[in-house]
């Protein structure tokens, strides 16, 4: 067995639903660790970067509805991106999580108790979002998660220095 991380995003439908706490303790069967986590604001850009090889595979139209939907157009503007570490956190994570389309999702998955394919937009309302590979996973966290916020060190990391602005607390 390896040990692995999963990007888990529980999206803004999930946040608006109030499904957060009912997500993760479905996601706790899974035994494994939360070592990063986070409320955010998507921009546009790390939605493009997350979703970017959706606009070759499903077209222009899905892609943008894709995006829209990360980003908090049809519900709010936030999601929670959670680390998971531990032994084959992919599978177990995407077990709980169902197909990505939630009416093909079994009925007790998350994706299948709480998603709905909006007929308006034609966007899949999955409410998750689960890595789907080691590769995925680690170039999914490296966008969402910078090194210092992550409990646990997963990937080699170095130290920079760096001379910039940055935000602070007063």
């Amino acid at each position: 067995m390896a040990v692995q991380q999963c990007l888990v995003i529980i999206k803004p439908d999930g946040l608006v639903k109030s499904l957060t706490g009912n997500i993760i303790t479905a996601l706790s069967e899974t035994k494994l660790k939360i070592v990063g986590a986070k409320v955010i604001k998507v921009p546009r850009e790390l939605a493009e970067q997350h979703y970017e090889g959706l606009k070759e595979n499903k077209g222009e139209e899905i892609f943008q509805g894709t995006i829209d939907y990360l980003m908090g157009k049809y519900h709010t503007d936030r999601v929670l991106a959670l680390v998971y570490h531990g032994e084959n956190a992919i599978e177990k994570v995407r077990v709980l999580a169902g197909e990505t389309n939630p009416e093909s999702a079994h009925p007790v998955s998350i994706r299948g108790k709480y998603g709905r394919i909006n007929s308006m937009t034609k966007v899949f309302e999955n409410v998750v979002h689960a890595s789907d590979s080691e590769e995925t996973a680690e170039k999914e966290i490296k966008l969402w998660f910078h090194p210092y916020e992550l409990a646990e060190k997963i990937y080699p990391t170095e130290t920079k220095k760096q001379e910039e602005e940055i935000l602070v607390w007063k």
